[in-house]
């Protein structure tokens, strides 16, 4: 009844949500989420009271043959993971705090496994784990959360339940215990907080000094504020969204020419956005969109 259940369940989580962060399969590896992918995923949003706290619960769940694994290449957003793993066959599990990476972040997976995600609104992971946000960036591990109250045996319960393909529950009981940690965002990270949103919805911001102007700030003021709460600089936040929403329409069926798509994105001209990508990404982007192609 059990092995029934969980294919019930799978079946109907073939189809991901968009996320511009992830991106698109290389060659030969099989599209999150696609018909008859071995690889799903879902998200959830946070209750009302915890908004300022959660962007989104994620929860991808993979199964693989054995001695096959599989890569998944991210370009993550200007914030925090918290991270519950369980991995049934294959090893590996935890719970576990991750920064972003500056460059481009991944995981390959292996087995069969699952996550329960919890990305952070800014400037709250330096509140729970009491250091400075720099310190979070460019993980080589996932931080431990061994000093944060109650973690151990409420993330448990979280595994519990998302291992039981119970992932209501599992947000019930992570906001059960992330609210009581009494968690309070000061001004400065509400100011970020819409600083993101701003460099991740507005295409026409291309330059600090516009994101500056649009929040009412000085230059110095944003890079202090975006250095103290992120651990980041306020022009790698607008290149990282360029660059996702780069990543977004080369993959696209209607992928626009590259000399276009630079200049929409604000770049000088096509070889500083494909000089740019490439360091990033790691290919260039009439290379990336050629594999993407190829993958539909």
């Amino acid at each position: 009844m059990a092995d029934e259940r969980a294919e019930a369940y799978w079946r109907t989580r073939t189809g991901a949500p968009r996320s511009r962060g992830v991106l698109a399969p290389a060659a030969g590896e099989p599209a999150l989420g696609g018909t008859g992918s071995p690889i799903g995923m879902t998200r959830h949003a946070p209750s009302p009271a915890l908004a300022e706290l959660v962007r989104h619960y994620w929860v991808p769940r993979w199964r693989l043959p054995p001695g096959r694994t599989v890569t998944q290449r991210v370009l993550e957003y200007p914030s925090a993971n918290l991270v519950v793993e369980g991995v049934e066959r294959g090893g590996g599990g935890g719970a576990a705090l991750w920064g972003p990476n500056l460059g481009l972040g991944s995981r390959t997976l292996a087995g069969t496994g699952w996550a329960f995600g919890v990305l952070l609104q800014p400037g709250v992971a330096p509140l729970l784990l009491g250091r400075p946000a720099r310190t979070l960036i460019d993980p080589v591990h996932g931080l431990p959360l061994d000093g944060v109250a109650g973690a151990g045996p409420a993330l448990a319960r979280v595994a519990a339940a998302t291992a039981g393909l119970e992932e209501e529950r599992a947000v019930s009981e992570f906001e059960s215990w992330f609210a009581g940690l009494g968690l309070e965002p000061g001004d400065d990270a509400r100011t970020v907080r819409r600083l993101v949103e701003r460099a991740e919805h507005d295409r026409t911001l291309t330059r600090v000094v516009q994101l500056a102007e649009a929040e009412g700030l000085g230059v110095r003021r944003l890079e202090r504020l975006v250095r103290e709460q992120l651990g980041l600089t306020p022009r790698w936040l607008i290149r990282r969204y360029r660059l996702q929403e780069a990543a977004e329409r080369l993959a696209s069926a209607d992928s626009p020419p590259l000399a276009e798509l630079a200049a929409e994105l604000g770049y000088a001209d096509q070889a500083h956005f494909t000089r740019e990508f490439r360091t990033v990404v790691g290919e260039t982007p009439g290379g990336y969109a050629r594999a993407a192609r190829a993958a539909r």
